[in-house]
């Protein structure tokens, strides 16, 4: 019996033998035997039994996840002396690492030849995607994990967030660990998102940035707010006594671009969420384009093709999102009365949306909407009836302002509103 790939032997029983269970549950399995020299000759070992229990212990209490599944342990007689055989199959969850040390070279051990060494980072993420496609499902890197921020979220929706709930989500994979998903609702979550402000519409001179990490949560309300705070309030209507103050960008949109980019985006890739305020637009870019399979086309229909599935559903647990595949649409409502419509673009590994500013038109007085209510009538009285489309040419509006107009002269008792869905006219109340 000489030492290899596959073979390992051990005068006596030692307080790292753990770190030759994790190189071979990481590798292609072997076997440990206690009480042989390295040369091969068989020593045995005096307290068989206590260095059964002894090795057992080892094993259980310094390797995650759990691997005693793929491990036996068994006294044997060689020459006629009690050696303790120890079997390691090749595991299902690797990466196996030593608890102390965590998933990383120094806590992770893989077999070269006859020595058990630290495995390399690459090593690492391979055996992390040979067991999980999603990213989400994947045994995050760092088991260290605090949720005040998820806790407070949880709290504040009335739901609970205990290990029960963290297993049922996701957060807790099968083997015990924390997975990706829990990184990413942690507050150690490493991914940024990075806000600036540029003067004018290029981005030569910065008029202020940002950065910011956390809890995927924390990241959101952060954003928002330093988003609100540079998205100015202006009042280009006065009704009467009445201010109407408007916002540059709508507050909506806003809040629906900043979730699309969170969301969806790719986390398998290195690298930050950009969201850049320009004087005449706002932009966000998020890492990962479309999922396999759906197309821009797709998209912008309202068709949802979830990346990362649980973090979806726990944002739409928690009332952060109404409902899949309609965030677009909400978007593409809040300018449906704008000249400049939001832009929606794709590359093989980003998505990006421009927010243009709203242009209100300070000639927006009542005078107007009255005038606009006198030529509607003017048009009932001549034609007996009209519909929206004959709105839209009479006042060059779009379809969603003549709806608008239509509607608040019927609310104020100018106008009826006959027919069904696909005939519907306007007259006037005798």
């Amino acid at each position: 019996m000489i030492e290899s790939a596959t073979v390992e032997f051990k005068r006596e029983y030692i307080n790292d033998l753990y770190k030759e269970v994790i190189a071979f549950v990481n590798t292609s399995g072997g076997t440990i035997y206690v009480g042989i020299n390295d040369d091969g000759s068989v020593c045995g070992i005096d307290n068989i039994n206590d260095a059964q229990i002894k090795c057992t212990d080892n094993i259980k209490d310094n390797i995650k996840p759990d691997v005693m599944a793929f491990v036996d342990i068994k006294p044997i007689v060689i020459e006629g002396k009690n050696v303790l055989q120890i079997t390691v199959n090749k595991g299902s969850m690797a990466p196996y690492y030593a608890q102390s040390k965590g998933i990383r070279p120094e806590g992770v051990y893989v077999r070269r030849g006859t020595a058990s060494t630290p495995a390399t980072q690459t090593e690492i993420l391979n055996m992390i995607k040979d067991v999980s496609v999603a990213y989400e499902d994947a045994r995050s890197l760092e088991q260290n994990l605090t949720f005040i921020e998820a806790g407070r979220q949880f709290e504040n929706a009335g739901l609970p967030f205990g290990e029960m709930q963290q297993r049922s989500l996701g957060v807790i994979g099968r083997d015990g660990c924390y997975t990706n998903l829990a990184y990413l609702l942690s507050d150690q979550c490493g991914y940024k998102i990075k806000f600036a402000v540029f003067d004018g519409q290029t981005k030569e001179v910065f008029k202020d940035r940002h950065e910011f990490t956390g809890s995927l949560f924390r990241q959101i309300d952060d954003v928002t707010r330093i988003i609100d705070s540079n998205n100015r309030l202006s009042s280009p209507k006065i009704n009467g006594v009445r201010r109407e103050d408007y916002r540059d960008y709508p507050v909506e949109a806003i809040r629906e671009a900043l979730l699309n980019a969170v969301v969806h985006r790719d986390y398998a890739m290195n690298g930050d969420t950009l969201i850049s305020m320009f004087s005449d637009r706002i932009e966000f870019i998020s890492l990962g384009g479309l999922v396999r399979g759906v197309e821009m086309a797709d998209v912008m229909m309202g068709v949802s093709y979830l990346r990362n599935r649980k973090l979806a559903d726990i944002f739409y647990r928690l009332h952060l999102i109404e409902a899949y595949g309609t965030g677009i649409a909400k978007i593409k409502k809040s300018y449906e009365d704008q000249r400049k419509q939001p832009v929606f673009g794709c590359a093989p590994n980003s998505f990006k949306v421009v927010l243009y500013k709203i242009e209100y038109r300070f000639n927006t007085l009542p005078s107007e909407s009255s005038d606009r209510e006198a030529a509607v009538c003017k048009f009932v009285a001549e034609n007996g009836k009209i519909v929206r489309k004959d709105v839209e040419k009479l006042l060059g509006v779009s379809p969603a302002t003549a709806t608008r107009i239509l509607t608040k002269m019927v609310e104020a008792g100018k106008l009826k509103r006959v027919g069904d869905a696909r005939n519907v006219k306007y007259i006037k109340i005798v």
